[in-house]
C-alpha cells in the first residue's frame, strides 16, 4: 500500500518539538548546549518524524535510506572540517597565524577593524569563491587580531562572515552561485548581474554598520599593550614575509578552481614544511628533543589534537592555541545529528508538506518572492543543509515563477539572497556549525552582527514588495 501523505499538523510537530527542546536547552545549559544537549534534541525530533512516517505507512528501511543519503551529503563538509583542524595546527606552529596576528596588530586600528575585516573577507571570498575557505584562513587570523585588540568576538565573527558570504554569493567560482541559476533555469552571469541589485545595498549597509560600531564601541588603542603582545609573539616565532607564501598558495589554488579538499590538504602540508624550515627551535622545545623522530611526533600531534604555545602572556597564550582535528569532533557530531533530522523529515514527506502549505498562500509577485525566501529559511532550519535550501524551493517554485511571467533570474536571486546567506545563522545547519567551530564563536553570539546575512533576505523581499526591478519574461 502506498504511504499516506502527512497532514500539515504532523509535519509541524517535529519542528515544534525541536524548537521547544532547543529553547529549553538554552535555559538549562546556556552556552554548553553544543556539548551534547542540542544533538540529543535533534535526534529526539528525528525519532518523532520517523514515528509519524511509519504511522503514515512508510517502511523504516526506506526512511533509514533517506537518512543515510542525507548524511552522505554532509561528508564533504566533515572532511573539510577535519582538514581545517589539522591546517590550523600546522599554521600555528609554522608561524603563519602568529605572523598575521603580529602584522595585523601593527596595521589595524580598533576603530576601523570591523570595517577592514569585512572588506578583507569580501576580497578573499570573491577571489576564492568560498566562504568556508575564507573563514578558515584569513578569518581565523582576523579573530586572533580582534581578540588581541579587545574587540567583541561576536562582532568580529559577524564582520568575517558578512564579508565571506558577500564574496561567496557573487563569485563565479562559488558552488552555490552556480547551483542557484542551474536550478532556476538561467545562466551564471545573468544571475550574478541581477544579484547586484540586492547584494550591493546589503553590503553597503553592513559596512556602514561595522564602521559605526567600530567608531562607537571599539576600545581605545593601547600602544603599550599592542607592543607587549607583539613582543611576546616574536619571542617565540621567527616572523617574516615568507610565511605568507603558504596562505597565498592556498588562495591561488582555490582561485584556479582546485577543489577545497586538496587545496586545504596541500596548505596543511605547507604549514608542516614551513614549521620545519622556519620554526625548528620551537619544534625541538615542544617535542622535548631534536631529530626527525621528535619533529614527526610534534607535527602529527599538532594536526591531530592541536597545540598550545606558552609565552608568559595570558592574552597571547589564548591566541596561540589550535584544536587540531580532535577540536572539530563536536561540530561534526552536531552536523551528523542535524542531517539525521533533515533526512527523517524528507523521507517521511514532512518537509514537502510544509512547502506545499507555504505555496498555497502565494498571491502576487511580492508574496511569491517572500514565500520563496521564507521557504529557503525553513529548509535551512529543518533540513540543515545549504544546498537543499536552494534545490528544494527552487524545484518547487520554478513552475510558479514561469506561470507568473517572472524571469528565472528573479528566482535564482531569491534563492541566493535567502538560502545561501541564512544557512550560517542556524546553529545546527552545516554552515552554522562549521563557522562556530572554525571561528570559535557560538552561532547565537555572532548572529546579531552578521549584518549582511540578515539584510539579504529582507532586501530581496523589500524589492519584491515594492516591485522594483522585478524582471519579467518578454512575451
Amino acid at each position: 500500500m502506498p504511504a499516506r501523505p502527512p497532514t500539515l499538523l504532523q509535519s509541524l510537530v517535529p519542528v515544534l518539538l525541536l524548537v521547544a527542546l532547543l529553547a529549553l536547552n538554552v535555559a538549562v545549559f546556556g552556552d554548553s548546549g553544543l556539548e551534547g544537549p542540542n544533538q540529543i534534541a535533534l535526534l529526539l525530533s528525528a525519532a518523532l518524524a520517523l514515528l509519524i512516517g511509519i504511522h503514515n505507512g512508510h517502511r523504516f528501511s526506506d526512511l533509514l535510506e533517506h537518512i543515510v543519503r542525507s548524511i552522505n551529503t554532509a561528508m564533504g563538509a566533515i572532511l573539510i572540517l577535519l582538514l581545517i583542524g589539522a591546517l590550523a595546527g600546522t599554521w600555528l606552529i609554522s608561524g603563519i597565524v602568529p605572523a598575521m596576528i603580529d602584522h595585523g596588530l601593527l596595521l589595524l586600528s580598533p576603530k576601523v577593524f570591523l570595517f577592514a575585516a569585512c572588506v578583507v573577507c569580501c576580497v578573499v571570498s570573491l577571489a576564492t569563491g568560498s566562504s568556508w575557505s575564507t573563514a578558515a584562513t584569513v578569518g581565523i587570523a582576523l579573530m586572533g587580531i580582534g581578540r588581541a585588540l579587545g574587540m567583541h568576538e561576536g562582532m568580529v565573527a559577524g564582520a568575517v562572515i558578512s564579508g565571506a558570504y558577500f564574496g561567496d554569493k557573487l563569485s563565479p567560482l562559488s558552488d552555490t552561485t552556480n547551483l542557484a541559476p542551474a536550478v532556476a533555469g538561467t545562466d551564471l552571469f545573468t544571475h550574478i548581474r541581477y544579484m547586484l541589485n540586492t547584494t550591493v545595498p546589503s553590503i553597503a549597509v553592513a559596512l556602514l554598520a561595522f564602521l559605526v560600531l567600530g567608531l562607537w564601541l571599539a576600545p581605545a588603542a593601547d600602544a603599550g599593550g599592542v607592543d607587549e603582545l607583539r613582543s611576546a609573539i616574536r619571542a617565540r616565532f621567527s616572523i617574516g614575509w615568507w610565511l605568507y607564501l603558504a596562505p597565498a598558495a592556498v588562495v591561488f589554488m582555490i582561485w584556479r578552481r582546485m577543489p577545497a579538499l586538496p587545496a586545504l590538504f596541500i596548505g596543511m602540508l605547507l604549514g608542516a614544511a614551513f614549521a620545519l624550515v622556519f620554526q625548528r627551535p620551537l619544534l625541538a622545545e615542544l617535542a622535548g628533543g631534536d631529530g626527525w623522530r621528535h619533529y614527526y611526533q610534534v607535527l602529527l600531534g599538532t594536526m591531530g589534537s592541536g597545540a598550545r604555545i606558552a609565552t608568559g602572556n595570558a592574552t597571547v597564550d589564548e591566541l596561540l592555541a589550535a584544536k587540531g582535528m580532535a577540536g572539530m569532533l563536536k561540530t561534526i557530531w552536531l552536523i551528523l545529528c542535524a542531517m539525521v533530522f533533515g533526512g527523517a523529515l524528507e523521507g517521511a514527506g514532512l518537509l514537502q508538506r510544509m512547502a506545499e502549505a507555504i505555496l498555497s498562500r502565494v498571491h502576487g509577485d511580492g508574496s511569491l518572492i517572500a514565500a520563496t525566501a521564507g521557504s529557503c529559511v525553513v529548509v535551512n532550519a529543518t533540513a540543515s543543509d545549504q544546498y537543499l535550501s536552494i534545490v528544494v524551493p527552487g524545484r518547487m517554485f520554478a513552475p510558479v515563477y514561469a506561470e507568473g511571467g517572472l524571469h528565472p533570474k528573479v528566482l535564482s536571486r531569491t534563492l541566493e539572497d535567502s538560502g545561501t546567506v541564512t544557512s550560517v545563522l542556524v546553529p545546527w545547519n552545516t554552515c552554522g556549525a562549521y563557522m562556530a567551530g572554525v571561528l570559535g564563536v557560538a552561532t547565537m553570539a555572532y548572529l546579531p552582527f552578521a549584518f549582511f546575512n540578515l539584510l539579504s533576505p529582507l532586501m530581496t523581499m523589500l524589492q519584491g514588495a515594492l516591485g522594483w526591478r522585478i524582471a519579467r519574461l518578454s512575451r
